[in-house]
């Protein structure tokens, strides 16, 4: 159901299932503590984790562990890459609710979008559980249009607005450096 950001936003801080445009595909989103909702919706299994998107890195930074060293680096390429189209995989605090990756509970993926709407959206609701707005194993739907079709029960923001069609790049720490897991929007030098 398409509905104003307003009501956007009262829809996600009360717990349901929301989508909107982000710079790369639209997202379905909802708090942490109801990620189970967004496996439900997308049919999604298990051993895939969805990611926690904020409005700043700042917000994020409390689902992480890590020594300074560790928290210099990633503020580096936060600095570089966002907001922006790059998913961080770091290892996690015990903040992270655990539905959140079920596979590898001590690793979170993070994001902060380069899109003034959703940027709007994230600021008012705080930080939240995302996956592309999609069935499990389907294409990316793109248009407000085709995620109503397919999701009727979500509150879909009401104005259609031109997302990308390339997923975010994502990459992850570990053992002191990053790793390339999926080529996307952002280019790294170095991780290509």
């Amino acid at each position: 159901m398409q509905v104003s950001s307003f009501q956007l936003v009262q829809a996600a801080q009360q717990g349901s299932v929301v989508s909107f445009p982000t710079d790369t595909l639209p997202a379905l989103a909802v708090r942490p503590d109801r990620a189970e909702l967004l496996y439900q919706i997308k049919q999604r299994e298990a051993q895939k984790p969805l990611i926690l998107m904020a409005a700043s890195p700042q917000e994020l930074w409390k689902f992480t562990h890590g020594d300074p060293a560790e928290r210099s680096s990633w503020q580096v390429m936060a600095d570089c890459y966002w907001p922006g189209g790059l998913t961080m995989v770091l290892p996690a605090s015990d903040r992270v609710p655990a539905g959140l990756n079920m596979t590898d509970r001590w690793t979170i993926g993070l994001r902060v979008p380069n899109s003034s709407i959703a940027l709007d959206i994230l600021s008012q609701t705080g930080v939240l559980a995302t996956s592309s707005a999609n069935l499990s194993g389907q294409p990316a739907l793109l248009t407000a249009e085709e995620i109503d079709r397919h999701f009727p029960t979500v509150a879909i923001l009401d104005r259609n607005i031109e997302t990308g069609a390339v997923p975010s790049t994502v990459i992850r720490w570990s053992d002191g450096g990053w790793q390339l897991l999926r080529s996307g929007l952002v280019t790294i030098p170095d991780l290509q």
